[in-house]
């Protein structure tokens, strides 16, 4: 069985910092897809970023250059470091992880199931 566990949600003043953890299990996070995902109150579920099975991350446009994706293989744990934190990140965080088909991503994504980050001005 599959589990994702997000952790190290929080409130936070404007320019602080947080760190995100993305626990698996059932899952080898290495070389598969792996994402994090926020959704604000009323808003759409948006894409934060990605780490491909090279290492490479990918950002959006309002997060890059604040935040950092990282995977730690020996804990099998995902990572998101938020720095210079805005009131406009306030959402709740989501890891996701896929099995990686080749060169793409099965449609099938694993969820976990969020922690609140609340960035106060």
């Amino acid at each position: 069985q599959v589990q994702l566990e997000e952790s190290g949600g929080g409130s936070v003043q404007s320019g602080g910092s947080l760190r995100l953890s993305c626990a698996a299990s059932g899952f080898a996070l290495t070389r598969n897809c792996l994402d994090w995902f926020r959704q604000a109150p009323g808003k759409e579920r948006e894409a934060v970023g990605s780490i491909g099975s090279n290492g490479r991350t990918k950002y959006a446009d309002s997060v890059n250059g604040r935040f950092t994706i990282s995977l730690n293989n020996a804990e099998n744990t995902l990572y998101l470091l938020m720095d210079n934190l805005k009131p406009e990140d306030t959402a709740m965080y989501y890891c996701s992880a896929a099995y990686r088909i080749g060169s793409s991503c099965s449609p099938d994504k694993f969820w976990g199931r969020g922690t609140q980050v609340s960035v106060s001005s």
